[in-house]
């Protein structure tokens, strides 16, 4: 004769604690973070990026101004 198997009450606790890890969800919250996520990519970032190597151009196009152009200087 075969015994049955128990299980414990703290195995069955675990293994509803463990089947679903993630806290629950707000709704909207997804579609919210997607927004956001695509606010970012698409508009951001691009005109930071333009921003920051405009204002790179425009520092150098300055310093040109003041300092001369980089080279030798004329013999």
């Amino acid at each position: 004769m075969s015994v049955a198997r128990q299980t414990s009450p703290a195995r069955n606790a675990d293994a509803s604690i463990s089947a679903d890890p993630r806290p629950p969800v707000e709704p909207g919250i997804r579609r919210r973070e997607i927004a956001m996520f695509l606010l970012l990519a698409v508009f951001i970032w691009p005109v930071l990026s333009v921003a920051v190597v405009g204002g790179y151009g425009f520092i150098v196009w300055m310093s040109q101004l003041i300092l001369g152009p980089p080279g030798p200087p004329p013999v």
